[in-house]
């Protein structure tokens, strides 16, 4: 096994066994999906209008969750400085614990969405185009995510403002995305679907980079 496949299969054991994060997010997803219809009523016609951005905004929110779990814990154990002397560079270390928060998080919170959107009203294809926007979407999420990540790495008690940080940079995904869906729902192009993968992709290809250097500064301090 390659080193990369090595420290991805070791992150993903670590979120099963360790805290339930991927459980935490879908149980915070479906309280954000069940309490929102409860709040602004049985007008299916708004639930309607309205549930492919709240669907969004609560699987960013659940996503964030355990952020803090990518780096912390490796960083205040000393693991992270050996990780750092292994074979796999930090660019690729970064990329592993990427794809691990991905597809322990943002993977089944996009496989979840169409089951919550039936609280909604969805029709068929809007459900299709949400989940499809969340597949490309999340992500993003967990790229920029890891940035801040590693910038709070030294900060004491980081992980109480990493989402107050990750949030705002955020918002075009949230956006893009909850608008792949209303095209689809309106029939109007309104260019989300581009949008939406030029920003997820910039930010997965850039973000291991970004946060390697990060890491550097947060080790050598």
């Amino acid at each position: 096994m390659t080193p990369f496949l090595a420290l991805l299969s070791r992150d993903l054991r670590l979120s099963v066994r360790e805290g339930g994060g991927a459980a935490l997010a879908l149980v915070f997803f479906a309280l954000v999906a069940t309490l929102v219809p409860l709040g602004v009523g049985s007008d299916l016609a708004l639930l309607a209008k309205v549930g492919s951005g709240v669907l969004w905004v609560g699987a960013a929110l659940a996503a964030l969750l355990s952020l803090d779990r990518l780096f912390q814990a490796d960083y205040e154990d000393g693991s992270l400085d050996l990780i750092a002397l292994s074979p796999l560079s930090l660019e690729g270390t970064a990329a592993a614990k990427i794809l691990a928060h991905w597809l322990s998080i943002g993977l089944p919170l996009t496989l979840f969405s169409p089951i919550l959107s039936v609280f909604f009203g969805l029709s068929a294809p809007t459900v299709m185009a949400l989940t499809l926007s969340l597949a490309i979407g999340t992500p993003a999420v967990s790229a920029v995510g890891a940035i801040l990540a590693s910038l709070t790495l030294s900060v004491r008690r980081g992980g109480l403002i990493l989402p107050l940080l990750v949030l705002p940079l955020l918002v075009p995904v949230v956006i893009f995305g909850a608008g792949m869906a209303v095209e689809v729902q309106t029939g109007l192009a309104n260019g989300a679907p581009r949008f939406l993968l030029a920003f997820s992709l910039g930010a997965t290809l850039l973000s291991p980079f970004i946060t390697a250097m990060a890491v550097r500064l947060n080790l050598a301090g």
